[in-house]
């Protein structure tokens, strides 16, 4: 949602605390007083603040005003990230240096604020040890424990163990 501002004749208070188009404040004017130096100087006169007592005006250009606003809320937006959810795949028999770039991958991505699904995946004769996809991620909970949360524990989905890892 727009934020609406109410410019020149549609500000409604009787005095208006005023600042200059270069940031340095005026002090309290009338309205009229702050309407007649906006006129002077070609621009508009601005509510920023309509709740504050009295109101805060500012002398800009609004179309200038409007698009800085404008791009302000395009950056914000820009750098909003929601945390995703990034998954990892690991077999029950992986190798000790592989599981170690597996821990640091998984680190870089709760240092970005992600959530982590860790699936265990067992094929074929592997189904048969589930026991070691129940031990690979209790390690890999307690090495993780001072970086992570776990917020689902490991759970049995088919041929699968999946545990879910957030940050901390």
């Amino acid at each position: 949602m727009k934020p609406f501002y109410r410019i020149n004749q549609r500000i409604s208070a009787s005095s208006v605390r005023l600042i200059d188009s270069d940031g340095t404040q005026l002090g309290i004017k009338s309205l009229q007083e702050a309407l007649g130096m906006a006129r002077t100087r070609g621009m508009d006169l601005i509510e920023i603040a309509p709740q504050a007592n009295p109101p805060v005006c500012k002398i800009l250009d609004f179309s200038k005003f409007r698009y800085e606003q404008e791009k302000k809320d395009r950056e914000a937006h820009k750098k909003q990230k929601s945390g995703l959810l990034k998954e990892i795949r690991l077999r029950p028999n992986i190798a000790t240096h592989d599981l170690e770039t597996k821990v640091k991958h998984i680190e870089e991505f709760l240092k970005e604020h992600d959530k982590v699904r860790i699936a265990v995946v067992f094929r074929g004769r592997e189904n048969q040890h589930k026991n070691l996809g129940f031990d690979l991620l209790k390690t890999l909970q307690a090495r993780l424990n001072n970086v992570a949360t776990v917020e689902s524990s490991p759970s049995l989905e088919g041929n699968r163990i999946m545990m879910t890892l957030i940050p901390k």
